[in-house]
């Protein structure tokens, strides 16, 4: 990352004044800097991605007005041909951007599949928040150290249900190049200050990396910090193809463990499936991957991690994913996401906050308890909102007195120099 990104994201992090930042990359930059590996097989940030142009902001809000005939469909494939073979440069997409060097992927994006009103289905949610209130809170004897490392916030901050019409109409504004929802009103993202202010989870701190996992390594984790019997763990990691583990099989071993007083390995249990439920939650629904795991083989480690920028940086590249025209599901921390929407978006949502909310909770607990009064609107009628919004319409500081402030050091993410 070079110096001027640094100083970039910490002017748009540091500052309390506005989220409309501009974040180009920003997935990717904080996915160098975290190295998360969650096992996947795509590398989103790989070093023969394209080098794109860096946008600037003409170039980003000319769009094209002229009409396609209906007989004549848009086709998603390469744009840089399509330009070429129109005969001249930067072609780009009837309504859609005229510079395709700044958005490379938008031939495989679902705006073009929209445009040529094709039928895009809504997004299936994965959100795992009534497994979270089914576990219940930790035993007291551990409840302290949940707290101590900085993931309590997650058992209350959870929403149960997520609003599917509108998830999926603001995820077909994402775009993985510049890191940002494309709305009339120009670019706008989710910030460290709002997932700061949310949900109360740390963003400021140390990075944990996971290594990928060999299936014999993930067994001798788990005897280890579960203390299972290499047998069980087998037969565990056999049954779900891989280096996971079943939801259920850890709430089976988290009560085993409190039944017998072994309270570091309940911990491990307990603290593994706040994960895989709700920060890393992925498509499964059912599984957990074991690497997570390792991030609390040291406690006292585990409470500097900047558990809130990993639930970014996981978010963004689930965002990445869900926005492209073949992709029908949406995985992690769907609460960050929804309720970063309510806060900003009223007008678009017009649900109601919880009456008994108390100010020094997250922030998100005060759309946790209520159910949005609109949720069964469709994405259709969402995405005719989101085309009529105008700057008076959205909350551009919502969080008032709440918002909540973090000391940031110009630092290299490389050298820990200035």
């Amino acid at each position: 990352m070079r110096f001027k990104d640094q100083v970039d994201l910490y002017e748009a992090y540091g500052s309390s004044s506005s989220i409309m930042v501009r974040t180009r990359g920003l997935g990717h930059a904080i996915g160098r800097v975290i190295g998360i590996s969650l096992g996947r097989e795509d590398h989103h940030d790989s070093d023969d991605v394209p080098q794109q142009r860096r946008p600037i902001a003409s170039a980003r809000r000319q769009w094209e007005v002229a009409p396609v005939a209906e007989d004549v469909p848009v086709v998603a494939g390469d744009v840089h041909t399509q330009g070429a073979e129109a005969g001249h440069d930067a072609e780009g997409f009837p309504s859609g951007p005229c510079d395709p060097s700044v958005l490379t992927e938008y031939g495989d994006h679902v705006a073009v599949s929209i445009w040529n009103r094709e039928e895009r289905p809504e997004l299936k949610l994965f959100s795992h928040g009534r497994k979270v209130q089914k576990f219940g809170r930790p035993a007291p004897e551990i409840e302290g150290l949940v707290d101590a490392i900085g993931l309590s916030p997650l058992i209350v901050c959870s929403v149960e249900i997520g609003d599917r019409g509108l998830i999926s109409a603001f995820v077909e504004r994402w775009h993985k190049e510049t890191s940002s929802f494309h709305l009339p009103v120009g670019e706008v993202t989710i910030t460290l200050d709002d997932v700061a202010s949310l949900l109360h989870l740390p963003i400021i701190g140390a990075f944990h990396t996971f290594e990928p996992l060999h299936v014999d390594e993930v067994v001798l984790m788990l005897v280890e910090l579960l203390e299972v019997s290499g047998e069980e763990a087998r037969i565990e990691t056999t049954q779900c193809h891989g280096a996971y583990v079943r939801l259920s099989w850890l709430r089976d071993i988290y009560q085993r463990r409190c039944q017998a007083g072994h309270w570091t390995v309940a911990a491990h249990a307990y603290l593994l499936h706040l994960l895989g439920c709700i920060l890393f939650a992925n498509k499964s629904a059912t599984h957990v991957h074991v690497v997570f795991l390792d991030a609390f083989r040291d406690f006292s480690q585990s409470g500097s991690y900047a558990w809130g920028a990993s639930a970014l940086l996981h978010m963004y590249d689930h965002l990445n994913d869900a926005c492209k025209s073949g992709d029908r599901q949406l995985a992690g921390y769907i609460t960050l996401l929804q309720c970063w929407i309510y806060e900003h978006f009223p007008s678009v949502v017009e649900c109601l906050t919880d009456p008994d909310y108390d100010e020094l909770s997250p922030r998100a607990c005060r759309w946790i308890a209520m159910k949005a009064s609109l949720k069964s609107i469709s994405a259709s009628t969402y995405r005719q909102r989101l085309d009529g919004l105008r700057i008076p319409d959205v909350c551009w500081m919502p969080y008032g007195e709440h918002q909540a402030v973090w000391e940031f050091d110009l630092i290299s993410c490389f050298s820990d120099h200035l």
